[in-house]
């Protein structure tokens, strides 16, 4: 199972990354892993939302106490990883140009996000994101993850 695990739900780059995921979706299929995501929500709610607005229909985790997180040992962000100008340039982007908005703060507004690969219940490949602002290609990275 390829995980993505997200900024808080309302971060214009957890929203930038499910419409992201959607994209690759089939690509990591196709490389040999499920999807699944793990959010900040503490419920349906979000899930449903992530579902309704970027149509993707993947296995949804929610894990408001940040243990995943924290197995996997992502770090909470510093200030230039959080507020730096390329994070800034980037929020603009993907908030105002792209249309991706901003919400309620749900989660640790400080958390950043990571990806890993888990396989027969190990973390067999895990990769934290450098900042808030970090676009990973997530097809590619499931592919380095997998071996292909």
């Amino acid at each position: 199972m390829f995980v993505a695990l997200l900024r808080h739900a309302g971060c214009t780059f957890h929203r930038e990354a499910l419409e992201d995921l959607q994209s690759a979706r089939s690509a990591i299929e196709q490389a040999g892993a499920e999807l699944a995501i793990v959010h900040m929500g503490d419920g349906a709610n979000d899930i449903e939302d992530a579902n309704e607005r970027y149509a993707l229909d993947a296995t949804h985790v929610s894990d408001p106490d940040r243990r995943l997180y924290q197995q996997l040992s992502l770090p909470r962000g510093s200030f230039t990883q959080l507020f730096g100008a390329e994070v800034i340039q980037r929020g603009f982007s993907a908030c105002v140009l792209k249309g991706h908005g901003v919400g309620t703060l749900k989660g640790d507004g400080f958390q950043l996000g990571g990806m890993a690969l888990v396989r027969d219940g190990r973390v067999a490949w895990s990769r934290p994101l450098k900042s808030a602002a970090e676009r990973p290609d997530y097809a590619a990275e499931a592919a380095v993850a997998l071996g292909v």
